[in-house]
């Protein structure tokens, strides 16, 4: 179950070519005014693209992917904890089982669009959302941005890097992701080092947390 959850999510991330702005109507979530919401009541989010700059939405049952014209691509997955996944949780570290759901579901899936992804680094932090897992993964030719003709070069793709942020709440797993665009758009005039590029996807990964709300579901009926 989680194993074909996360394949979805890398999946719909990676779909850059014919990528068209879908309306709500569209949608298997729902917006209202600018907030979207997840179809399972996961969370919901403050939309973080403009209409006006291309802004688009995507998703599915599981994932949301939102993009703009200018650079600007994040996934949101939320994944149901089966029972396994529960035991799992209850009898590891939450830094454990964050990193096992990473090696285990999430790199492997980006290994299965890039074969040669691998992560460059990664860290935890205990108190940012009960404990949650950053990581960031080096994609070569891997890029969503390979189809702006602009800036790149067919003859030597560029090495895309993804910040990701991996948490649990409410019964759900969340895999937040980000590309570094600027690795791309920027061309030859790019010159940040690795940390810096970091620091960079932390903050954009936290603001975008920051715009999220994780409602609790509803008490069971006795």
């Amino acid at each position: 179950m989680i194993r074909s959850a996360a394949t979805v999510a890398l999946a719909l991330a990676f779909t850059a070519a014919g990528y068209a702005q879908t309306t709500p109507q569209g949608l298997v979530g729902s917006v209202t005014g600018n907030v979207y919401a997840s179809p399972t009541g996961a969370f919901t989010i403050e939309i973080p693209v403009l209409a006006e700059l291309g802004g688009s939405v995507r998703d599915t049952d599981r994932v949301v992917t939102f993009r703009d014209a200018y650079g600007l691509q994040i996934t949101i997955g939320a994944f149901p904890q089966d029972a396994t996944q529960r035991w799992q949780l209850s009898t590891q570290s939450v830094k454990d089982y964050l990193v096992s759901f990473f090696t285990n579901y999430v790199l492997e899936d980006f290994r299965s669009f890039c074969p040669k992804a691998y992560l460059e680094s990664a860290g935890f932090s205990a108190d940012f959302m009960d404990g949650s897992l950053f990581t960031f993964v080096l994609l070569p030719g891997g890029s969503m941005f390979t189809d702006r003709e602009t800036f790149v070069n067919p003859a030597s793709p560029p090495v895309a890097k993804r910040g990701n942020l991996i948490f649990v709440r409410n019964g759900f797993t969340f895999v937040i992701s980000t590309e570094l665009s600027e690795r791309v758009t920027e061309g030859s005039r790019y010159s940040k080092s690795a940390d810096e590029e970091n620091q960079i996807l932390r903050v954009r990964l936290l603001g975008i947390t920051k715009k999220m709300q994780f409602p609790k579901p509803a008490p069971k009926q006795p």
